[in-house]
């Protein structure tokens, strides 16, 4: 803005002294009221914001601007020590023992340096995200009271050359000065990604400036750099060698123990009715990531809250199960008669499946739109599974395909309602196909890149499993059609099943035909 205001005046300046100039030597206008001292002051005006504009357009501020404000962010880091501690990071037991060797380095380094060891130079923590890798960070800098420096990878990557590079080395600095430290990088493919001849010049420059620094810093100083990334595959390989990041860590979603523990831990300030026991909930939200127990927690006190309670009991922590998986709940939903028939049918025809191939326990089947969803079902495996076998998974995807059949052998017509179980059943089978080999082409691996010369044998496997599937799964629905309208007439009156009530409808009748060939 400054600039734009000083080449309007230099503009005006110049026209004006240009033109009183003319005029003295021309006269084409007869103006004798302007002396030469006038027009010395006009052109010596003209002059100096001739010179001003020069030095404003050599000497752009944001270069400046962004390195100033990176050192404020420097000084706020400046002794930053976390209060946190292992005992605040439920679950992970495995990778808490595997880092109380570093955090004993770092408390008792000198019977380590007796033996010529070395502290690890970094760990790297990849993993889904919402898993705790931050926390952890965190827990080591506070178990061994070290100065601890957060940054995300984002944080390093400017357009101005150099900029990136200089954070790097100002940030190692820091670290140095108020050893021993704990640097922990966030996100840190941001910068770390591989490089290639289309990189980013900046961003190159900023990976080597860190690769120097965990490379070259003193060996004496007790310093760790912690990253955390969700794409390890992303890293650049000069980042992964040993001497740099040491030691790679995966932290996965939490097993039924783990969400036991980090549960207890969320919920041990909270007042807890006699009805909630942890055990169960821990059970019923497998695949939920330390960061989604959390939520689930916090969901359950502001429904007691809002419902005028004193203790948390157990049905607002299944509300905050709901609330997270299928989203909020629609209060005034517009849904025609028709459309909500089809949509009970649609759910009982996953629930029937799934109960009949025992895929997983059936908690609550609902009809109450969520989000934008019209229906869905809530179920939860009755064990932790690590591995599957050709059979279970197909029978996933006949679960998913069950909403579909019920609606074609229901109402003779199918409807876009099957859009996002087609989807996830598509990604089961080509999954079987290119990573698992439980297929036709063989016990092979197909990789990424190799995707797309194979797309047609691909394609045409994907369609044969889910054809089988779905050949299979109408078959099993014809043989339990009784089943399929007594589950989805209860929908329809009472709009929520629960998984007792699902029992006690199979229980009415005597011989449901459980088998399937696929």
């Amino acid at each position: 803005m400054k600039k734009k205001i000083v080449f309007v005046l230099l503009t005006i300046s110049l026209i004006l002294s240009s033109f009183l100039i003319c005029n003295k030597y021309f006269y084409f206008i007869p103006f004798k009221s302007f002396t030469s001292g006038d027009i010395f002051f006009v052109c010596t005006i003209t002059l100096g914001l001739l010179i001003y504009y020069i030095k404003l357009d050599r000497n752009p501020q944001l270069v400046p601007a962004a390195i100033n404000s990176e050192k404020n962010k420097d000084d706020n880091l400046k002794n930053n020590k976390p209060d946190v501690s292992f005992d605040d990071v439920a679950g992970l037991e495995e990778i808490k023992e595997e880092l109380h060797e570093i955090i004993d380095f770092i408390n008792n380094s000198q019977k380590y340096k007796k033996m010529g060891a070395t502290i690890p130079k970094g760990i790297l923590f990849y993993g889904p995200p919402g898993t705790g890798k931050t926390l952890l960070a965190k827990a080591v800098a506070g178990e061994t009271n070290s100065s601890f420096y957060y940054a995300s990878g984002s944080e390093f990557v400017e357009k101005y050359v150099g900029v990136g590079a200089k954070r790097i080395r100002s940030l190692f600095e820091k670290a140095k000065k108020n050893a021993p430290s704990i640097i922990f990088i966030d996100e840190i493919d941001a910068i770390g990604s591989k490089r290639n001849a289309e990189s980013n010049n900046e961003k190159d420059q900023t990976l080597n400036q860190l690769l120097v620094e965990m490379d070259g810093f003193n060996k004496n100083s007790t310093i760790v750099v912690i990253g955390a990334t969700n794409r390890l595959d992303l890293l650049d390989e000069a980042l992964l060698r040993p001497g740099r990041f040491d030691r790679h860590m995966f932290v996965g979603n939490p097993n039924v123990k783990a969400r036991e523990d980090i549960l207890r831990v969320h919920t041990k300030n909270k007042p807890l009715d006699a009805s909630v026991k942890i055990e169960e909930i821990a059970k019923k939200t497998h695949g939920f990531s330390g960061a989604q127990l959390a939520n689930i927690a916090n969901e359950a006190a502001i429904i007691a809250v809002r419902n005028n309670k004193e203790k948390i009991d157990i049905n607002d922590f299944d509300a905050a199960v709901e609330r997270v998986v299928a989203g909020l709940e629609v209060k005034n939903p517009t849904v025609l008669l028709k459309e909500k028939k089809m949509v009970a049918y649609h759910e009982a025809g996953h629930a029937l499946i799934g109960k009949l191939l025992k895929v997983d326990m059936i908690q609550k089947i609902s009809i109450v739109p969520r989000g934008h969803a019209l229906g869905y079902v809530i179920k939860f495996p009755d064990e932790d599974r690590y591995l599957h076998t050709k059979e279970e998974l197909l029978h996933k995807i006949m679960v998913l395909l069950g909403g579909r059949v019920a609606e074609e052998i229901i109402f003779n017509e199918i409807t876009t309602g099957a859009k996002d179980d087609l989807k996830k059943a598509t990604e089961i089978a080509e999954q079987m196909i290119c990573d698992f080999g439980m297929s036709s082409l063989g016990n092979i691996s197909i990789k990424e890149q190799y995707v797309k010369y194979n797309i047609d044998k691909i394609e045409n496997e994907i369609k044969k499993i889910i054809d089988e599937c779905y050949k299979e799964t109408s078959n099993l629905m014809e043989n339990n059609k009784e089943i399929l309208v007594d589950v989805a007439s209860f929908l329809l009156e009472k709009e929520i099943i629960t998984g007792e009530e699902l029992d006690e409808i199979f229980n009415k009748h005597n011989n449901p035909i459980k088998t399937a060939t696929v």
